[in-house]
């Protein structure tokens, strides 16, 4: 026998690996979402002129639940790639692109940092496109579950600016939280 592992257990050691990355990965962005307040029930945000290319609300865990799912499962491929060239440089960038990705909400939503929060994306998306061509030179297939992940990142950056655009005034901007405007009906 020359192999060090049979498909069969090739395939086992990805599925072991997806059940740790892909869990994790959607605890981690859930986790940093509801840290810093995000969505619609943040009354800084909630103030805050909605652009055009807004997608209904629901939209955004619904997205995001997708992606982290394909991050898991492209991580996973990664991880099992033993020996595969660049495997490990792969690995690092990945995890500091999620720590970019990761980072977003609690800058936007809790801190207020359009500005800033429109850098990081700029840099995120640098980031996901290295981390795209390097899982690529490891399993192509990896790479191509992270394109999803991609496109969402620059729509994302394309919607800070016009949250940014749309709200100079809001850029760092402290709310208390108390209500600052009343519709009657």
């Amino acid at each position: 026998m020359t192999e060090l592992a049979s498909p069969a257990q090739l395939r086992a050691s990805l599925l072991r690996w997806a059940l740790f990355t892909v869990p994790l990965i959607l605890l981690l962005g859930s986790l940093s979402g509801a840290m810093a307040g995000s969505g619609s029930g943040n009354p800084w945000f909630a103030d805050l002129v909605k652009p055009s290319l807004y997608p209904p609300p629901a939209t955004f865990g619904i997205v995001w639940s997708i992606l982290y799912v394909l991050m898991g499962l492209a991580l996973a491929m990664v991880i099992t790639a033993r020996g595969a060239p660049g495997r490990n440089t792969a690995i690092g960038v990945f995890v500091a692109q999620l720590v970019l990705n990761l980072a977003w909400s609690p800058l936007f939503f809790a801190l207020h940092q359009i500005t800033a929060a429109l850098a990081l994306l700029v840099v995120l998306d640098l980031a996901v496109i290295a981390t795209v061509v390097l899982f690529y030179k490891v399993r192509p297939l990896a790479a191509a579950l992270l394109v999803p992940y991609l496109a969402w990142a620059l729509f994302a950056t394309a919607l800070n600016w016009q949250f940014l655009e749309a709200n100079p005034a809001a850029d760092g901007a402290e709310n208390s939280g108390a209500v600052t405007s009343v519709e009657f009906k």
